[in-house]
């Protein structure tokens, strides 16, 4: 029997005379989740790999849906409004209104700014539990996203207001960006948690296939590699978005503040607006219920008999405690167990999160140290993203698969690891460079004094401001390996019905870093700062070999764990290609 006829054979009959992919898109959660239950499960050639197989054929990934290519761009959008805003903070709170200092607003010194910008990110790193818990228990991820992207507008809204020119001449600039940060925290928040799992819920296939490429050869479309190509390019997208650092300085000094937040405010209203008439085309999963209730549940079962396997009904009937009523079966602990795991690995994070944060905080400061020759200083965090963008491609298309062709591995736990080395790499170049700058006149060890000021402007020690580029550089590269397998990791790793809470688990790791980060916000001084970036870079190589000895052992419980998903109720395949041969049926 060919492909197209098992396809017809299986084909639900109330999608058989259909001729239009739009037309079965379903607009209704419980509809789409009926279609779920009910859509294909089939292989690309009819057939799982077997054990030889898949040790022999190269694994390759599949191309998006155009679902999940929406998200991205409601993603790009968020993500240009988050750092086109929150990279003026620094700025913004730093230095007084038109002071000595250049353009400013709120006066808070270095050290204030440092604690304040330090703060937003926690913030914005706790508020994803409560993002999560309302999507996995109460509302589902779109509807979760739809309506904290209302609560995110209204505090941009409360910012570019309070940020005009009357407004800080007025005094309601301090009271206005703590109200606005702490609505705008909380609407992130909401959106994280739950936008990076629902792009992978886009793509539908749980089991391996074997097909025959179009040069004959054999090969393996792995779902996992497929998650992968996913989050590379949804990290990718989010960079894309965050090059608003390349306008939003500019019109910070040439303009005012106002101006940059007013262009986040109308970014964000057109991701918002994507999110919204891009309705029918989203694979959108209901809410499960106590599931999160449950899960909190299992867990105190298996702490108070200290046992893993405790919360499992089987369990309870083979130790006479048949009379037990569980709401969930053996494959929901086994499903908790594997979440637990990728949240013990997550607890390494932390320290890798105080690095990455110093690119938006002490590096804008160190970059104001030197000689701008006319870049403003918060223009350089722009070389984050864009190192990112050009390496991603490089990557996924070239490196990747020739590692596959010659069958060397590099899974999760080996990127994460090789991410942390990397981190520490850019805070011993930004120590290197911290040293430079209080090498160098006229102020030496205390940039920004009176004897470099020109027109009543600091100008900075005589060091390039482009020596800084190399560290942002590294921060990139690191990001591609850890941040990007993190959030693979979050979403493989997670129950079906618990992906939005383990991802704002991993969310979490970035609030403890933010933390640890606020707890050295006093060593955020000269000529302090140059050893807080060398015992940095120490601490974040030291936790990268500590991370891969305690946890290599995963790499090879890769695909093993990978599988449960397998038995989760939902489709393996269909992908849109299947699912327009399946209606030409």
């Amino acid at each position: 029997m060919s492909n197209t006829d098992k396809v017809a054979e299986v084909t639900p009959p109330a999608y058989a005379n259909e001729t239009s992919v739009e037309q079965v898109i379903v607009t209704d959660e419980k509809r789409d989740f009926d279609m779920d239950k009910e859509a294909l499960s089939v292989t690309a050639d009819g057939e799982e790999p077997n054990d030889d197989e898949k040790r022999s054929l190269r694994h390759v990934a599949e191309n998006l849906p155009i679902s999940a290519w929406l998200v991205a761009i409601v993603e790009l959008c968020e993500r240009f409004t988050y750092y086109g805003m929150s990279g003026m903070f620094q700025n913004y709170i730093q230095r007084p209104l038109d002071g000595s200092e250049g353009r400013g607003a709120l006066g808070m010194a270095h050290q204030g700014a440092t604690g304040l910008t330090t703060f937003f990110q926690f913030w914005c790193y706790v508020t994803p539990i409560l993002g999560a818990i309302v999507a996995d228990q109460y509302l589902g991820k779109y509807k979760t996203i739809v309506w904290f992207c209302g609560i995110y507008l209204v505090g941009l809204l409360i910012l570019v207001c309070t940020s005009i020119p009357v407004a800080l001449e007025n005094g309601a600039g301090l009271g206005g960006f703590i109200v606005a940060i702490l609505i705008i925290g909380l609407g992130t928040g909401g959106i994280k948690s739950n936008v990076a799992p629902l792009i992978a819920d886009q793509y539908k296939r749980k089991k391996m296939a074997v097909t025959t490429t179009k040069k004959g050869e054999r090969v393996i479309i792995d779902p996992a590699l497929t998650i992968q190509r996913i989050y590379m390019i949804f990290y990718g997208c989010i960079n894309v978005g965050s090059l608003s650092l390349l306008a939003t300085p500019y019109m910070e000094l040439y303009i005012g503040f106002w101006s940059g937040y007013l262009l986040c405010l109308c970014m964000f209203a057109v991701g918002t607006l994507t999110l919204v008439l891009g309705r029918k085309y989203y694979v959108v999963r209901p809410p499960q219920g106590s599931i999160i209730t449950d899960a909190f549940k299992a867990l105190g079962m298996m702490i108070m008999n200290r046992n893993m396997d405790a919360p499992k009904p089987s369990w309870q009937i083979a130790n006479g405690n048949a009379e037990v009523s569980l709401p969930w079966d053996d494959h929901f602990i086994d499903e908790l167990k594997r979440a637990l795991i990728a949240c013990r690995v997550f607890a390494f994070y932390p320290i890798y999160w105080v690095v990455y944060g110093q690119f938006s905080g002490n590096f804008v400061t160190q970059a104001g140290q030197m000689k701008g020759h006319g870049i403003p200083n918060d223009l350089m965090q722009n070389f984050d993203p864009i190192s990112i963008i050009v390496f991603i491609p490089l990557l996924e298309t070239l490196v990747y698969p020739a590692m596959r062709r010659m069958k060397i591995p590099f899974r999760p736990i080996t990127r994460i690891a090789l991410g942390f080395v990397v981190a520490s790499l850019a805070m011993m170049y930004a120590a290197i460079v911290q040293h430079m700058i209080y090498s160098a006149g006229p102020c030496y060890g205390h940039p920004l004094c009176t004897a470099s000021e020109v027109d009543g402007t600091a100008q900075g020690n005589n060091v390039h401001i482009a020596i800084q580029t190399p560290a942002y550089v590294f921060i990139g590269i690191s990001e591609i390996f850890a941040s990007v397998s993190g959030l693979e990791y979050a979403y493989t790793k997670a129950p079906p019905s618990m992906k939005s809470f383990v991802q704002s688990m991993y969310l979490l790791t970035n609030a403890f870093g933010s933390a640890l980060a606020e707890a050295l916000t006093p060593a955020a001084f000269d000529p302090a700062i140059m050893w807080m970036f060398v015992g940095l870079a120490c601490a974040s190589f030291l936790c990268g070999i500590i991370f891969w000895f305690v946890f290599h052992h995963l790499n090879a419980q890769e695909d093993d764990m990978n599988a449960l998903d397998a038995d989760d109720g939902m489709p393996d395949a269909p992908i849109e290609e299947e699912r327009r041969q399946s209606m030409k049926q």
